[in-house]
């Protein structure tokens, strides 16, 4: 167990560290020749994102070291916060292509939905740690599809897509673990979906989003340049890629190449090879935050390192589909590569809760709990006093009870 506890926990620093510092290099180098053609300053989003990476690195050792049984006290606060961020950035947020998703903070800019993404799972972790698992679906809208809906309907109103995708795929992650049962969750996805793809066609906006998708190559110089400058760059790396720094699509010609279409920068640079150990990065950081999740006797960080490994692996997962033509474009950054500030210093923050449970936080709740428990973790009952029955059973029971007491020290 030991062993094995070893290596999630390399895994989970080692793997989030190398996607920080390799996505450092891609920002550099999607960004840097665009800049320098514009006379501009082509080290300035490296220097940018380096700042975020560090506050980042720094919340990730302060998180790793603090006991994340606190976070449970503090649901409640995060939650009632990141709402009010959320409806803020409505009002006072700063338009950037025709999304309000931004609130500026001097010469920063951070994204409340990623502070709301990080606040819910903390929230459901601790909800359903204390409370029995909802078996039904009036049980399942109160309270957390109350409050998920609410945290939705405000982010799809930025709009943001891909984060509302990724908070249902959290949520459901959470759910799992927590024992809910596979057709009552299966029904309210099946719920969910359906709603999302009736408010998708209501709007023009998604619904051209949703054509697009079925036929980028309609309108390669419109609605599709995008699309298909995403499969040209991928296509065009070839196995081994042009090189690193080689890749021409991202001047001028792929748009947003830092940030929710670097996916496709790597492809071209890096090529397959390069693509495939991005995958292959993310699915070892997934195998490590769930094989924790189960291996945690602690209800909350049980649920909480479920929750945060689907919130980081369901969101690289969202941004590749989009980008290899498998869904439509959301808009959502690649964790830990992509440019992005808000982004880059929650998913650190997040690994830091993650390496503090691994740690043994939760083991040592399991062993506090168990003391005294024998199988099924039904207490014993121990004999007290010394009764006339016990004196003639000659204390055969007490015996048996030290003993199993001293076995399962023992073990």
């Amino acid at each position: 167990m030991k062993k094995h506890r070893s290596l999630e926990s390399q895994l989970l620093v080692l793997v989030p560290l190398a996607l920080t510092a390799f996505g450092l290099v891609m920002v550099y180098s999607a960004t840097s020749a665009s800049a320098a053609l514009g006379n501009g300053n082509p080290v300035g989003y490296l220097e940018r994102q380096g700042t975020y990476a560090v506050i980042g690195l720094v919340l990730l050792f302060v998180a790793a070291r603090s006991d994340y049984r606190a976070l449970k006290h503090l649901a409640p606060s995060l939650v009632v916060i990141a709402l009010t961020l959320c409806a803020a950035v409505l009002v006072v947020g700063e338009r950037i292509n025709g999304a309000r998703r931004w609130i500026g903070a001097g010469p920063a800019a951070f994204q409340p939905s990623e502070i709301a993404k990080l606040a819910l799972v903390v929230w459901c972790a601790a909800y359903l740690a204390r409370k029995p698992p909802p078996r039904t679906l009036k049980g399942l809208a109160r309270p957390i599809g109350a409050l998920v809906g609410a945290f939705c309907l405000l982010i799809l109103l930025e709009p943001d897509l891909g984060t509302v995708i990724t908070i249902v795929v959290m949520v459901g992650a959470v759910l799992l673990v927590s024992g809910t049962p596979l057709p009552m969750l299966a029904t309210a996805y099946s719920i969910v979906f359906g709603l999302g793809a009736i408010a998708a066609w209501a709007s023009p906006y998604r619904r051209a989003r949703l054509f697009t998708f079925l036929d980028p190559w309609k309108d390669p110089l419109g609605a599709g340049l995008q699309n298909v400058q995403a499969q040209i760059s991928l296509g065009s790396g070839g196995i081994f890629g042009r090189g690193l720094g080689q890749g021409i699509e991202k001047i001028h010609f792929l748009p947003e190449a830092h940030t929710d279409m670097i996916f496709a920068v790597i492809g071209e640079e890096l090529g397959l090879v390069g693509a495939a150990v991005l995958v292959a990065g993310y699915c070892a950081f997934a195998y490590a935050g769930l094989r924790l999740a189960l291996a945690c006797k602690d209800p909350f960080g049980k649920r909480l390192a479920a929750g945060i490994t689907a919130l980081i692996t369901g969101q690289a997962a969202i941004n590749l589909a989009a980008v290899l033509g498998l869904a439509p474009l959301t808009g959502i950054p690649l964790p830990f590569v992509s440019y992005g500030g808000s982004s880059l210093v929650v998913a650190l923050l997040s690994v830091g809760v993650l390496l503090n449970i691994a740690r043994g936080g939760g083991a040592k709740t399991a062993a506090g709990s168990d003391r005294g428990r024998g199988n099924g973790g039904a207490r014993r009952p121990v004999a007290r006093g010394g009764g006339s029955a016990a004196r003639a059973r000659g204390g055969g029971d007490l015996r048996r009870v030290a003993g199993s007491r001293r076995g399962s020290a023992r073990s």
